[in-house]
């Protein structure tokens, strides 16, 4: 259960690092100078384009080592990052790049009268963030972030190859022991199932939650 509780841990701090990143990169592209648009571009490119366990390798040791290197440059001691920290930031810097497209998209979603009546009615960049663009696109981001988030999950296991004890870990550590690979094996994929579940559950009830007051697709027909 620890395994799974670092999984867990992993996934929520990947997610909501990866919504700040994506907010802020989905802003940078719509309304950033072309510097910016070209840095998120090049950003959300990359990300997008690489393997996943290859940035966790290159970002984990890498991007580790670079910063030890920087400390050292600036007279300060070498630290051990934890591997939560670790795996959190890692995680949380693919996920922004995904984060940035759906959110981006959802807000291109928005109806452009609502957006155009807020500023005439002279409100200023922060009240119409939060008046406005949050809530009407929530109900067009959920279900790409939902994704996301199950990704999240999922990706999580790839940090077994850098020795994070999270689920797969355990998992694969515990089968070695005991020669039980079946067993605990089906009991990972078990755990990994009902988390994906649970998880469908409650974001089909923020889904319903945020499109409260919206037709609904039957009443749209």
């Amino acid at each position: 259960m620890v395994g799974l509780l670092h999984s867990i841990e992993i996934a929520l701090g990947a997610t909501c690092l990866g919504l700040l990143i994506g907010t802020g990169g989905a802003y940078g592209k719509l309304y950033g100078g072309p510097v910016v648009r070209d840095l998120l571009g090049v950003y959300t490119t990359i990300v997008r384009a690489v393997p996943e366990l290859v940035l966790i390798l290159l970002l984990y040791y890498a991007g580790t080592d670079l910063i030890n290197q920087a400390l050292t440059a600036m007279g300060y001691q070498r630290v051990d990052i934890s591997g939560l920290a670790a795996g959190i930031a890692v995680l949380g810097f693919v996920q922004g790049a995904y984060s940035t497209e759906v959110i981006r998209g959802a807000i291109l979603a928005i109806p452009q009268g609502q957006i155009e009546a807020a500023r005439a009615y002279g409100m200023s960049p922060g009240l119409l963030l939060r008046r406005i663009t949050l809530p009407a696109m929530l109900p067009f981001a959920i279900p790409g972030l939902a994704n996301l988030w199950l990704i999240a999950t999922k990706d999580t296991a790839l940090l077994a190859v850098v020795g994070f004890y999270e689920l797969a870990l355990a998992t694969r550590q515990a089968a070695g022991v005991t020669k039980a690979y079946f067993t605990f094996f089906f009991a990972a994929a078990v755990l990994y199932l009902l988390l994906s579940l649970i998880s469908n559950f409650l974001i089909g009830r923020v889904e319903a939650w945020s499109r409260r007051g919206m037709p609904s697709l039957r009443e749209a027909r």
